[in-house]
């Protein structure tokens, strides 16, 4: 046992001063804690438009179905599918032959009206001396002038007759009643068609304007009606409220569109308003039946206060926001938001303008908590988009 005593004696020497060491500890303090990093912002009015995004689908500004007005065989298609057309350009001919044969006819029964009409005013200018003179019945001149009337009547009637088969040879051609693009042709030659077929010949849509209608709750009319009267108090007409045509991607689209407050109507159905937007498209880049975006906006405010949306806590009484005092203190403060843009809130109440507002480190703080700004970092702290908080300076909690 001897041999071992040297190192029994080590050991014990090492334990006595492991004791001696933990017993130092416990009477020593603990360094404090370095000040956990927060960052402030301070808010100022600036000016804010809030817009929303809703759905809408692309309709033609107007719509032709090109129909015949006579009965007969199409002879010739005289357009080319797709292509632009002008109001009055000769689409289809329709045989002409009965028709310009009817015409002669009535040609024919109008001078044969005029003739019996001439012959029965000579009758009446050779019996008016007559009459005067007592050499013929009043009788007689009185029948005179009844059958000139007749006559005069007969021509009329001839004459509308005539003018109606010359109105068939006309409407042999159909010609366009809008400009416009033309789309496939709905007959080919040789088709049977009547003026009263329930299928057309063809269609015209007129797309160097066209109405995008936009689908939103009717609880955004209020909004869109707030626009519309602030847009006709500056002197604008009522309809000048400027729209934002979104492509599927999300990019605006460089075309000018504003809403049509005639346009406003209320689905029966899902009780959504249905607003139409007037779009202007010259290079035909928008087509009936397309699903669009339209950005429009929903409010205006001139002194508006926002706060990053990271900054705002939920409490029981609602949400809240830390503001440092001039002695730089921590205070929590009751706050009304409004709309949520570009990860800000609109403040609608609780704050004023320069009010220093806690951006991070929130969890760190307690009501009456000094700050020390003179210790502050020069590094801001990202948003919750990733970039750096706007006019915002870096403090520590003391």
């Amino acid at each position: 046992m001897n041999h071992r005593s040297p190192w029994i004696r080590r050991g014990a020497a090492v334990l006595g001063l492991s004791l001696l060491s933990a017993c130092g500890m416990e009477g020593a303090e603990m360094p404090p804690a370095p000040p956990p990093p927060v960052t402030i912002t301070a808010v100022q009015p600036e000016t804010l438009s809030v817009t929303e995004v809703f759905p809408g689908r692309v309709a033609a500004l107007r719509v032709a179905e090109i129909r015949p007005q006579v009965s007969g065989i199409v002879q010739r298609r005289l357009f080319e599918e797709g292509a632009e057309v002008r109001a009055g350009q000769p689409l289809f001919a329709i045989n002409a032959a009965p028709f310009k044969a009817e015409a002669k006819v009535a040609a024919a029964a109008l001078q044969r009206a005029e003739a019996a009409l001439a012959r029965a005013q000579q009758q009446v200018d050779r019996l008016a001396p007559l009459a005067k003179a007592e050499a013929v019945s009043r009788q007689s001149y009185d029948d005179a002038l009844t059958e000139r009337d007749l006559a005069a009547a007969d021509v009329a009637q001839a004459r509308a007759t005539h003018e109606r088969r010359k109105l068939d040879v006309a409407f042999s051609t159909v010609d366009a009643p809008i400009s416009g693009r033309i789309d496939q042709a709905l007959q080919t030659e040789g088709a049977l068609v009547a003026a009263n077929d329930s299928t057309p010949m063809a269609r015209i849509v007129q797309i160097d304007q066209v109405y995008v209608d936009v689908r939103q709750p009717a609880s955004a009319l209020a909004a869109i009606r707030q626009q519309l009267e602030v847009a006709g108090a500056k002197g604008r007409a009522s309809t000048a409220v400027p729209v934002t045509v979104l492509r599927s991607g999300g990019e605006p689209m460089d075309l000018k569109a504003r809403v049509l407050f005639s346009g406003m109507s209320v689905d029966m159905g899902t009780g959504d308003v249905l607003l139409r937007v007037l779009v202007e498209n010259p290079k035909r880049e928008l087509l009936p039946g397309m699903f669009v975006r339209a950005r429009l906006p929903m409010a205006r405010y001139d002194g508006a206060l926002r706060v990053p949306q990271q900054s705002v806590q939920r409490g029981p009484s609602g949400a809240q926001v830390w503001v440092l005092t001039p002695a730089n203190e921590a205070r929590l403060v009751d706050v009304t938001v409004g709309e949520l843009t570009d990860h800000h809130y609109r403040v609608a109440s609780g704050l004023r303008a320069g009010d220093r507002v806690v951006v991070t480190g929130m969890d760190r703080l307690s009501a009456g908590v000094k700050v020390d700004l003179a210790t502050a970092s020069a590094a801001s702290t990202p948003d919750a988009a990733g970039r750096p908080v706007a006019a915002a300076s870096a403090a520590t909690v003391r």
